[in-house]
């Protein structure tokens, strides 16, 4: 069996010797010292001047929504071309979304199309970073001066991804992470928020603790979203290696790419040269079969028959799902691209671990099945 991803894991006895600690101290959660660790490298890593943890990439989302003092019923310019986390995010803060199309060359937000949605309603831009492609993000940047909005980053797939020398965590006003198990990076579960204005610092730490900036002191109808001290651990020692996990990632697209590229109907996304200012992550791996001897679904089918699992991944769009049908703002038919390439997008496996021969089972079964 061939999963679409595996987690990466660091050495089981280099793990056991950064938790060792912990059984001396006993602090295990409430920002104890592997917290602070993992914290300064990444913010040493990202090149980013604020970050905060978080236990998961969701949570760290809302707060950052509610920290951008967004009006109630406020609408919010994003994606259906996402994971449910960003959609959810949106409307769990009480705000609309407004769903935005995509490129198709890259999967992420189509910033010419972004003044139409805008009306007197609208509060913040939220674009989303797809497959580790970054969005056009000076083009958005340029919107959001010219109309006095928010932006805020799902930067979920964007770890260690950089644009002419800026680092991904740098963008809008607020960049999420997701450090979640499937992630290029992961703490199993976790995440984290970047930004500029370091006075946010100490109300992301108080909203992701029950608001409780002292024992006396309660600033926020908080939650409790902190990241404990055996996640950060597994941070930190997958942090240490995760540059060598990319360069794996990076030579198993590199073969997919030989042995893909070229056929009739088999669509793969360009990549622009890597150098010391642009960085891709291989993230993901998606393919658009358009026009191919087989849909996508029995492509997909095919690798399951062969014991190989790919995805659909985004299929289907958020604005298309149950739990927002009957809501004004869920209409696909509005976003025409995405809707073409969630019914046609597979994300074939990727993961530091993948070999040369799985790549060529799965490239034969795709071309030969």
């Amino acid at each position: 069996m061939i999963q679409v991803t595996r987690s990466s894991m660091p050495d089981y006895e280099e793990y056991c010797r950064e938790i060792r600690s912990m059984w001396d101290s006993h602090w295990l959660t409430n920002m104890g010292e592997k917290h602070r660790q993992l914290e300064s490298d990444l913010k040493a890593y990202l090149d980013t001047p604020n970050i905060v943890l978080y236990t998961n990439g969701h949570l760290a989302l809302e707060d950052a929504i509610a920290a951008m003092d967004l009006p109630e019923g406020g609408e919010v310019i994003t994606t259906p071309f996402t994971f449910a986390s960003t959609t959810h995010a949106i409307v769990r803060k009480g705000l609309k979304p407004v769903f935005c199309d995509i490129r198709l060359s890259d999967f992420t937000m189509d910033p010419e199309k972004i003044r139409p949605l805008i009306t007197e309603k609208t509060c913040a831009i939220l674009p989303v970073h797809v497959y580790g492609n970054l969005c056009d993000t000076e083009a958005i940047a340029a919107i959001a001066e010219e109309y006095g909005l928010k932006v805020i980053y799902d930067a979920a797939h964007a770890f260690g991804v950089r644009k002419n020398g800026i680092s991904a965590a740098n963008f809008g006003d607020v960049s999420m992470f997701s450090f979640h198990a499937t992630k290029v990076f992961n703490t199993i579960e976790g995440g984290a928020l970047c930004f500029r204005d370091s006075s946010l610092t100490e109300e992301f730490n108080d909203r992701k603790n029950f608001g409780i900036r002292n024992p006396q002191e309660v600033v926020f109808v908080g939650g409790n979203a902190k990241m404990n001290e055996f996640q950060a651990a597994f941070g930190i020692c997958n942090l240490r290696h995760v540059d060598e996990e990319i360069a794996k990632r990076r030579k198993a697209d590199a073969l997919y790419r030989r042995l893909l590229e070229g056929q009739k109907g088999i669509v793969i996304q360009k990549l622009s040269p890597e150098d010391k200012a642009n960085r891709h992550n291989y993230a993901y791996f998606p393919v658009l079969f358009d026009g191919y001897r087989m849909s996508r679904d029995e492509v997909s089918d095919a690798l399951k028959a062969h014991g190989i699992m790919a995805r659909k991944y985004f299929w289907p769009l958020t604005s298309s799902f149950e739990c927002y049908r009957g809501e004004t703002f869920a209409d696909p038919s509005k976003t025409s691209c995405a809707g073409y390439a969630a019914e046609r997008i597979l994300t074939l496996p990727l993961y530091a671990d993948l070999t040369e021969e799985d790549v060529r089972r799965i490239c034969a079964v795709i071309l030969e099945a």
